[in-house]
């Protein structure tokens, strides 16, 4: 079957089985390879988009569940907040594998996007469903903050 998808901003008329994960369709079908395979199962947000604005985990969307949304992968978010996650993702030296950053920066864009100053609970709440291996939550919780109040000194 055909389905027409919105992502990043780019209309693409999609051939596939409609109960194809949204992952597979973005990695395979149209090459954006920056959204990660983790479990899926949903479990540790490697690969997490946006739809319609709002984080979700595309191993665990059906092709024909997306195609009313509009899709944002890594690849194409863009914004303030984009801006000042992703430079304070370097300033505080988030990464080591690089693995989950691309789902954890579109979790954290959510966020910000919804709540310019998040607390600490805030924070653990809304990253919950990202898991780190190497651990570095509190670079990702510090680098928010950090974030955060750079969207609080340019608004």
């Amino acid at each position: 079957m055909s389905f027409a998808l919105s992502v990043n901003g780019q209309a693409h008329l999609v051939e596939d089985d409609g109960d194809t994960p949204l992952l597979w369709i973005l990695r395979d079908r149209l090459s954006l390879t920056g959204t990660k395979y983790g479990c899926g199962v949903a479990q540790c947000g490697a690969c997490t988009v946006h739809l319609d604005g709002q984080p979700k985990r595309s191993c665990s969307i059906p092709l024909k569940a997306a195609t009313s949304a509009q899709i944002t992968t890594i690849e194409g978010a863009e914004g303030d907040e984009v801006r000042v996650v992703q430079a304070a993702w370097v300033a505080h030296d988030v990464p080591q594998c690089g693995f989950c950053q691309s789902g954890q920066i579109m979790s954290a864009i959510a966020l910000l996007r919804h709540n310019r100053r998040p607390t600490d609970q805030d924070i653990d709440l809304a990253m919950s469903g990202n898991l780190c291996r190497c651990a570095t939550y509190n670079r990702i919780r510090v680098a928010i903050h950090t974030a955060a109040a750079q969207l609080g000194q340019s608004t």
